[in-house]
């Protein structure tokens, strides 16, 4: 009897461990959930906000919000150069589509599918499953959301998009979009 009652000791002792474990993983996640949700809430909807509010500090990882920068900058110099040029009529290089996804058109609809956290607690991938529903048939995608820990808060760093865009990822294709500027 005192046998089971060891087993049975040290299994609970075990499966205690191992939910405090889960619940700090599940605060992790939480927070990159969070993180997620506060790009898309702030820069899914519209372009105009890519303009019009600035990058956080908070949100993007230095690089990434560096990248972010050049292209804008890039934009805006465009729109000067047309402004005082001979053709101010002609169209300036402007971000079009949905910067922050793979299909132009944007979305309708996300939703957070998975979040996948390094073992080393330092970068966190979440896959991002996307709805647009304005054509027939519907299109469906997932782009994968990478973000880095620093200090105590996670920061997006990336997003790789899904086959259908032009461009394999953000970071390549706000460079691109920066260089055809110049």
């Amino acid at each position: 009897m005192k046998k089971i009652f060891l087993c049975l000791g040290i299994f609970l002792f075990l499966a205690a461990c191992k939910n405090n474990g889960s619940r700090a993983n599940s605060a992790e996640e939480t927070s990159v959930i969070q993180k997620v949700n506060e790009l898309y809430r702030l820069y899914g909807g519209s372009n105009d906000a890519l303009y019009n509010k600035p990058f956080s500090d908070s949100l993007f990882s230095p690089e990434l919000k560096r990248t972010l920068e050049e292209a804008l900058n890039a934009s805006k110099a465009d729109i000067e150069k047309v402004k005082h040029s001979d053709h101010p009529d002609e169209k300036p290089l402007l971000f079009e589509g949905a910067v922050f996804s793979s299909l132009y058109e944007g979305y309708n609809s996300y939703k957070i599918k998975s979040v996948v956290i390094n073992p080393s607690g330092t970068s966190a991938d979440a896959a991002v499953t996307f709805e647009y529903m304005m054509s027939q048939p519907k299109v469906i995608w997932t782009d994968k959301v990478h973000l880095i820990k620093s200090g105590q808060e996670w920061k997006i760093d990336n997003i790789s998009f899904d086959s259908i865009a032009n461009s394999k990822d953000l970071k390549a294709s706000l460079k691109n979009f920066a260089q055809s500027v110049k």
